[in-house]
């Protein structure tokens, strides 16, 4: 057995599919498992994941996950992980609490910063400081600023728990696993019950790590064109110091339910009269990779596309407005099947409950068509040999899928090599085995471990748990003496004092980060040159893509008039989603998922730079192999020329389903609500975004689905307006990415598609967007609220130089980290330069705050204008921001975000300008910046969604909207 640096090689696979080596040791003295990939990929990735299975829900494992990223032995600074995130060329940089198991991952393309990162996460994970200042800071403790009271309670991951329980998709997947796993750690709520949450005290925090954060314990992952040997010697050095543990952190299978079961859970609905109902099924462990890899194609057989049969079945029945549940979940030891209805009428939970399962029996019996089976085949390994993670490095996406085998002990290279289960799932469906129907017959219909979900609404919940809250810290108030009520006041002071207290210059200097002279100083081009295509602007990108062709299809909406335009979006799903005149829906989607890799619509809208008109299309993107990119083109041709709109029922359920989308995500995505409607104020394509993707689209879908009742032919007639309008050659952009082999073969199909167009273009609409009042309250039934603000900059003269990019990225990781999420206890706060649109605007996430946080965003302007840098400091945001700039991305980012510069203006010598004067930054440009913005925080517009009482506590003067 091969020795090296303390590790013993116990495997070497070659995993063809991806291109890579992997290796993997055990350390000899501790025992620390090590998975090594060598591969070309630069996107070099590092992970130390740790099994955490917990006890209780008091969260414990996301605490720690929050507090050994603030500070450690080597690094003594209050967050390695801000400084990080300040100063690195990072493509990755966070951490994952599971169910059973917490991730601590890096990624990055230099060389040098991703040592600076292995080395930093490697002593936050094993050696952190983890102080109790810490552990109250990040999970919670009392505040009580006199003797008298009130109390109050605080903590980061208190406030994001709080959020996550405000929202209704994250309520109903607790619940379903929960009641899966009634006997195991996933029965728990690793991430915390807000109400659990108090009772974990500072000595069980630190047993946890004790007990877990060990090497012995720890699962270690390497991945990318880094020295393997040099990966050995670094991880080998640092493991020295520790010796052998023995760690119980198995997660326990569940046993299987005798029988059918029903659970029934309360979710805070504002006025909503309906619920959810689920079918949950648990299915055998995660480690048989064939059987996980016939149950994916299952569930996209059965639901994953438009015209699945179970989809369908309980889409047209009636009965919900949009399909709930996860679906297939494979990341657990055991796997799980969950589906089911939002909007349902409770009185109708049997009929929901019914359909599902005489649908499945249905399929078991008659087994679903030929074309079915190609179609969730073919999609299901498109997306395996693509292995397109998108921003997501792929070297991650590998860890985590290496995990659902290697964290139960079984095989880590299993789930990575996919052609050999592939391929003997394919034989036996040549076969004629009916493969399908015995797994639906087996793991579904006669698995007695089935529990039924019913979220039931309950419109006074967020009250009564207010109140139980309050009930609860008045009768804590009253348990405290003199001194206990002394003691509670000196740790919050205490605990603030920490909090304001810069890091020392000694500290500091020993995070590591790169010189600026390690810093690229020309900007990298991403090839382009335009296409032979006559009728439409083409732009293509030549670059290695696996073999596939990605295709970007843009309408250009500045045609559209105004009342049509919260439209656009189910125009674009109407194109795929309603059928042809050759092919009805099912048809059509069946034709897409058997000859492409996916196609669908995007609607994008940004200031230009160049230009008073701002750029608006509805992108229709596309994905295939080289061999089948002309018939995706066919397939395009078809949906833009013979898509038909006149099936009502169908138009209506995708009304239903858009508006549900759209209801379910203003909890989980109330930062991005925010400044939607923050942005509709200050740019025409802000406010076109609002009126086709925010609270404005949000209310038309609304409208529009009781039209869709009462003037069907009035919404067909702006259906087929929309079409008249934007489908023409001459409203087109076409941009294809791929090898340069592979576009020489397209460039021909492409320049007759875009012929076969009506040629042309359609005049500009003029859009009159009305205002909106200065300061809007949008109410919502949450314990949390999410702030926004925003400022012209152009009031005060302002002109964009490269440097605010590092003075705007020094705030966001310091002044309003600190203000708003360390001192505020918000989940996170960001800021926004829009150099487009010449606007700066300030949000937070999941915010127990609303004046408070008003606050911190009006000092920003103070906090620039009188910031004293010292030189690192100021190279370690230079540095940020270029990261930021240079962000990697996969074959098809590129080719879509060279299209995206060429059309907003964003050329490459001004991009060139632009980091040349970011490489030169001073700290009198971050102070004229403060100059310019100081004198605009006065002012502003802002908006916050949260609760009314929230709102109406604020002592601010709102228009207030309820939108939920």
């Amino acid at each position: 057995m091969d020795t090296t640096h303390g590790f013993s090689l116990l495997r070497e696979q070659e995993i063809a599919e991806a291109g890579c080596t992997a290796r993997l040791y055990c350390h000899d003295r501790t025992g620390a498992q090590l998975v090594s990939v060598a591969c070309p990929d630069e996107n070099k990735v590092f992970g130390v994941t740790l099994r955490t299975p917990p006890a209780d829900s008091t969260g414990v494992a996301h605490i720690l996950e929050h507090s050994v990223l603030c500070g450690s032995r080597r690094y003594p600074v209050k967050e390695p992980f801000v400084e990080l995130l300040k100063g690195s060329l990072h493509t990755f940089l966070n951490a994952f609490t599971y169910p059973d198991k917490t991730c601590y991952p890096v990624a990055s393309t230099n060389l040098a910063d991703f040592r600076n990162l292995v080395d930093v996460y490697l002593d936050a994970v094993f050696h952190p400081l983890i102080s109790e200042d810490i552990f109250r800071q990040e999970g919670w403790h009392y505040e009580l600023d006199a003797p008298e009271g009130p109390l109050s309670r605080k903590g980061v991951v208190y406030n994001e728990m709080k959020g996550a329980y405000s929202s209704p998709d994250g309520v109903l997947h607790e619940a379903c696993q929960q009641a899966l796993f009634p006997d195991t750690p996933y029965g728990l709520d690793s991430g915390g019950d807000p109400e659990a949450i108090p009772g974990l005290t500072y000595e069980a925090f630190k047993a946890f790590h004790t007990t877990y954060y060990h090497p012995a314990n720890a699962r270690f992952w390497f991945y990318g064109d880094d020295p393997e040997a040099e990966r050995l010697e670094r991880l080998g050095a640092f493991l020295e110091e520790f010796g052998p543990l023995e760690v119980d952190s198995r997660i326990p299978a569940q046993a299987p339910l005798p029988a059918p079961r029903r659970v029934e859970k309360p979710f805070d609905a504002g006025d909503e009269p309906n619920g959810m109902v689920t079918l949950n099924w648990l299915l055998p462990e995660v480690t048989d990779r064939p059987l996980a890899l016939a149950l994916e194609v299952l569930e996209e057989l059965l639901i994953g596309l438009p015209s699945s049969p179970l989809r369908r079945a309980l889409m047209e029945s009636g009965l919900g407005e949009d399909l709930a549940g996860t679906g297939l979940e494979n990341e657990l030891r055991q796997m799980f099947f969950s589906t089911g209805l939002r909007g349902v009428d409770l009185h109708d939970e049997d009929a929901v409950q019914a359909l599902v399962l005489d649908t499945l029996e249905r399929l078991a019996a008659g087994g679903p068509s030929r074309e079915m089976v190609e179609a969730a085949l073919n999609t299901v390994e498109f997306d395996l040999r693509e292995n397109n993670t998108g921003r997501f490095p792929r070297g991650l996406s590998m860890m985590l899928a290496s995990l659902t085998s290697w964290l139960y002990d079984a095989d880590p290279f299993e789930p990575l090599a996919f052609e050999t289960p592939l391929a003997a799932l394919k034989a036996r469906l040549d076969a004629g085995e009916p493969v399908f129907q015995e797994l639906i017959r087996t793991h579904l219909l006669d698995n007695p471990h089935r529990v039924t979900v019913v979220l039931r609404p309950d419109p006074g919940l967020g009250a009564a748990r207010e109140a139980r809250e309050a009930a609860g810290l008045e009768a804590a108030l009253a348990g405290m003496d003199e001194a206990a009520r002394a003691g509670v006041m000196a740790q919050a002071r205490e605990l603030a004092r920490l909090q304001e207290a810069p890091d020392s210059p000694e500290a500091l200097a020993t995070i590591p980060r790169l010189d600026l002279a390690d810093i690229p100083r020309e900007e990298r081009p991403i090839p382009t040159r335009a296409g032979a295509t006559a009728a439409a602007m083409t732009r293509l990108h030549d670059i290695p893509a696996r073999g596939i062709i990605y295709l970007d299809a843009g309408l250009d909406l500045a045609c559209v008039p105004q009342h049509l335009l919260p439209l656009v979006p189910l125009f674009g799903r109407a194109l795929f989603e309603m059928g042809t005149a050759r092919e009805d829906f099912a048809e059509l989607s069946m034709r897409i998922a058997r000859k492409t890799g996916g196609m669908g619509p995007e609607v994008f809208t940004s200031t230009a730079l160049d230009a008073a008109a701002p750029v608006a299309r509805l992108f229709l993107h596309g994905k295939a192999t080289a061999a089948n990119a002309p018939e995706m083109l066919a397939i395009l041709r078809d949906v833009l020329l013979t898509a038909r709109f006149d099936d009502r029922e169908r138009f209506r359920l995708m009304v239903g389903e858009e508006k549900a989308r759209m209801e379910q995500s203003l909890v989980p995505s109330g930062h991005m609500v925010v400044l939607s409607r923050l942005r509709a104020r200050a740019s025409l394509a802000g406010w076109a975004a609002e009126r086709m993707g925010g609270l404005e689209a949000l209310e038309a879908v609304r409208a529009l689905a009781r039209e869709v009742d009462t003037d069907w032919p009035g919404v067909l007639a702006r259906l087929e307006e929309l079409r008249g309008v934007l489908v023409r050659a001459g409203n087109l952009v076409l941009n294809a990415t791929g090898s340069a082999a592979d576009l020489a073969a397209f460039e021909g199909p492409l320049a007759e598609f875009a012929a076969a167009l009506p040629a042309g273009a359609a005049p500009a609409a003029a859009w009159a967007p009305a205002p909106l009042p200065p300061r809007e309250g949008l109410t919502i039934p949450a314990r949390v609220n999410y702030v926004g603000k925003i400022v012209r900059l152009g009031e005060a003269g302002w002109r964009f130089h490269g440097a605010q990019l590092a003075a705007v990225k020094y705030a966001r990781m310091g002044y309003l980290w600190e203000k708003v999420r360390v001192r505020g206890g918000a989940y996170g706060a960001f800021c926004v330069l829009d150099r487009f649109a010449g606007t700066l605007a300030f949000a937070s996430y999941r915010d127990p705050a609303l004046a408070g946080t008003l606050a911190a965003f009006d000092g920003a302007g103070a906090f620039f204008r009188g910031l004293d840098l010292s030189a690192d400091e100021l190279a370690k945001a230079v540095i940020g921001a270029v990261g930021d700039m240079d962000t990697y991305l996969l074959p098809d980012a590129q080719g879509l975000t060279a299209l995206l510069r060429e059309l907003t203006g964003d050329t490459p010598a001004r991009r060139q300008a632009m980091r040349e004067e970011l490489l030169g930054a001073t700290q009198a440009d971050f102070r004229a910046f403060g100059e310019c913005l100081e004198g605009l925080m006065a002012g502003g517009e802002v908006v916050v969604l949260g609760a009314a009482e929230a709102i109406g506590a604020s002592g601010l003067d709102f228009s207030v909207t309820r939108v939920l």
